[in-house]
């Protein structure tokens, strides 16, 4: 086995310091649940039944939790059906709260 020296040495400990992150994923895993929080917050934002503000989105290794505010049981049901459709979601978990105005 060769042993690393010279410039080498920091390159190496530079990419395995940026293929994971701070809370265990693997940079791929960061991008794909960044992309996938992205594409669930768009889907609420572009539907009208959904107040897509109020709904909070986070992703971990594929599965979302939903959480925030909704008016009514139809609009819980269409966010948790939006967040399904997207690609990568792996499970949905409501957290939501109806709280009619």
């Amino acid at each position: 086995m060769r042993k690393l020296s010279g410039w080498k040495l920091p390159i190496v400990v530079l990419v395995l310091a940026l293929s994971t992150t701070a809370c265990g994923k693997t940079v791929g895993e960061a991008i794909d649940d960044t992309t996938i929080t992205t594409r669930v917050k768009t889907a609420m934002l572009n539907d009208p039944t959904v107040g897509g503000l109020r709904v909070d989105v986070d992703t971990f290794k594929g599965v979302v939790t939903l959480s925030g505010r909704v008016k009514s049981q139809a609009e819980r049901d269409q966010a948790i059906a939006l967040a399904r459709g997207v690609d990568g979601v792996t499970e949905v978990k409501d957290a939501m709260q109806v709280i009619p105005e």
